[in-house]
């Protein structure tokens, strides 16, 4: 998985924006959050964010040419030097919008039966 943040937030108070690309499905596995009703991803970063603070992903799913817009909302954030060695990053909840659900209906068909394994995530 790799991530390139394409814009920091500007002194207006503007969302970040962060491209995140999964070119495989044991790293999407590794970032999705099944947990949130409305879906979510973790996001590796070293910016500093705030439970709430918007955040939109330009999404890129594996064997899949098009992005995906998220406008999402910091669930859950992991500080450096967290124990576990996890990485550090926050949880992005998905909006409750018609679109995002699309979104969140394609992802668990990409993980398929992996969605439910014991294997171990960068999440909750």
């Amino acid at each position: 998985m790799s991530t390139a943040p394409t814009a920091a937030a500007a002194a207006g108070g503007r969302p970040s924006v962060i491209q995140l690309v999964f070119r495989e499905k044991g790293a999407l596995y590794a970032a999705y959050m099944p947990a949130l009703t409305d879906g979510g991803l973790f996001v590796p970063t070293n910016r500093d964010y705030r439970l709430g603070d918007d955040i939109y992903l330009l999404l890129s799913l594996p064997d899949d040419p098009q992005r995906y817009p998220v406008a999402g909302k910091v669930a859950w954030i992991t500080p450096a030097n967290a124990s576990g060695g996890r990485t550090q990053g926050v949880g992005v909840r998905f909006p409750n919008d018609e679109k995002t659900r699309q979104l969140k209906i394609k992802i668990e068909e990409i993980l398929g039966t992996s969605i439910s394994s014991a294997k171990p995530t960068q999440t909750l």
